[in-house]
């Protein structure tokens, strides 16, 4: 039985743990001024921060059309190969719609909602990808993977809400207020939707190691099979911090896997992001 894992670019999955566990990428897009471009293929979150500071305008970002979805599963499944499909978040873009859409009609293609966005997407395709080295079945690989996606907790600190205002996601008066007071807001994905949380005070290096505690201390209902810290233009120095902080609260994870944030997260969020990412038991 051939199993082809297939994820959008919105899992934020490093180009080794692609290669790593053969997953195949379908590219979101994102429009910069007049000019659409693939998500990791054309633009890069680096081309997002140059646009940023000469525009002071955001990007868009749009899901994968129905076409582009339709080639990706019939050349797999011309190969022979039973497919498993994972989106973004259904409430945060049209992908998942798109990729059910097209797959109507195809036999051996499943779609997972992973109702998570970034590496907390990631953590179901990799389980999915995992499952699929175990010889399951598509349709058991797509049924622990929907069982799976209550279990993941997702959360990133943001540095700076300069993003989130010019993207129009905080009012220009909470922009100057939380810049005055330098706050660091908390953003958690809750029934696959983005919610402010807690709002941290202070220098980032400081905040981001009190968010990191405030998530592992005192638990005991935490997978230690992988944890991520996905981030946004963090220092080597900001993320080996984090790890040490992880094996202090939390010691034995299997992996702790850095990854950096791919477009969608910088266009929302900007520079300065971090966020630790791990399955409940």
């Amino acid at each position: 039985m051939k199993i082809k894992i297939i994820s959008d670019s919105t899992g934020d999955l490093s180009p080794e743990l692609i290669e790593k566990y053969d997953i195949a990428i379908v590219p979101l897009y994102v429009l910069m001024g007049d000019n659409m471009q693939k998500d990791g293929l054309e633009v890069t979150p680096e081309d997002i921060y140059a646009h940023v500071e000469k525009t002071g305008k955001l990007p868009s970002t749009s899901a994968p059309n129905l076409g582009d979805f339709q080639d990706e599963f019939k050349k797999w499944r011309d190969q022979g190969y039973d497919i498993v499909h994972f989106n973004i978040s259904s409430d945060f873009s049209s992908s998942y719609q798109n990729a059910c859409a097209a797959a109507e009609g195809m036999d051996g293609v499943y779609v997972v909602d992973t109702r998570n966005l970034s590496t907390g997407s990631g953590l179901v395709v990799l389980h999915g990808a995992e499952l699929a080295q175990q010889g399951k079945s598509a349709a058991e690989i797509k049924a622990a993977c929907d069982a799976m996606v209550d279990k993941v907790e997702a959360s990133f600190v943001v540095d700076s809400i300069d993003y989130l205002h010019k993207g129009g996601r905080c009012s220009s008066v909470a922009a100057l207020g939380a810049n005055l007071l330098k706050l660091k807001p908390l953003i958690e994905v809750i029934d696959g939707k983005m919610k402010a949380g807690k709002k941290y005070r202070g220098n980032i290096d400081k905040v981001i190691l009190n968010y990191v505690a405030d998530k592992l201390r005192g638990r005991d209902d935490i997978d230690k099979h992988r944890i991520f810290i996905t981030h946004t233009k963090c220092s080597p120095v900001t993320v080996q911090q984090v790890r040490g902080k992880i094996n202090e609260l939390y010691p034995g994870f299997e992996e702790i896997l850095e990854t950096t944030a791919g477009c969608t997260v910088t266009s929302h969020c900007g520079p300065g992001t971090l966020g630790i990412l791990f399955v409940r038991k």
